[in-house]
């Protein structure tokens, strides 16, 4: 199956790029820039991981988005939650915590232009990673959402083009565990809300990272 991958960067969109490659030809890699904050080492991170696999790699810059969206993810005059690592699968915290760094649309329209490349290029899929531990507070990453996407796919893309997520259904630590096994490259990685020399450690997606990455045996990070 020929895919396009959403890659950001983080733990879930390599581990997904892995496994689509497992699955057949992935044609291109897209990462986008919105304005975020890690948006330099996102896009660095992603260009490594595509350059790893030898495969194409493009960013696509949103400058719209940016503009619109003011919570933390991109208005550096907010501050980014750094949430105690017993709450995060505490329901209440974490969906005040979503709000506090959700961007307006974000998925949906990575999807759709996504979805525009696939149906240009001949590929049948679109990927990306959604994960179980996310998609209780951020919506856009429940089954539910994915299943809807295609759905509307179905009316707005002639080929039929399909939203995949190889690791929608597992948690964090089951995603490092995929990604040990499928080879993923761990050193490029960079799963931070913030763009400094080093991952902060403190913000929600470094914590769930750590907290993963210890739990499935792994004490280097």
């Amino acid at each position: 199956m020929s895919s396009i991958v959403l890659l950001s960067g983080g733990l879930d969109s390599a581990v997904s790029l892995g496994q689509a490659l497992r699955e057949g030809e992935v044609k291109l890699c897209i990462t986008f820039d919105y304005g975020q904050r890690a948006r330099l080492k996102e896009i660095n991170s992603s260009a490594e991981i595509a350059a790893f696999y030898k495969l194409k790699h493009r960013v696509v810059t949103l400058t719209f988005l940016r503009d619109i969206t003011s919570t933390s993810l991109v208005n550096a005059g907010e501050p980014v939650p750094e949430p105690e690592e017993s709450n995060l699968d505490h329901l209440d915290k974490m969906a005040e915590t979503a709000r506090s760094v959700w961007v307006p649309n974000r998925n949906g329209i990575f999807v759709n232009i996504a979805a525009a490349f696939a149906e240009s290029m001949d590929a049948r899929q679109v990927v990306t990673g959604f994960n179980a531990e996310e998609a209780k507070s951020f919506p856009d990453n429940s089954r539910e959402y994915l299943q809807s996407c295609n759905r509307a796919l179905s009316f707005s893309t002639l080929k039929g083009i399909r939203l995949v997520s190889y690791t929608q259904m597992l948690h964090k630590v089951d995603i490092v565990k995929l990604g040990k096994r499928l080879g993923t490259p761990f050193q490029h990685l960079w799963p931070c809300y913030f763009g400094g020399d080093d991952l902060c450690g403190n913000c929600e997606s470094c914590k769930r990272y750590y907290r993963a990455m210890k739990a499935a045996g792994d004490h280097s990070a």
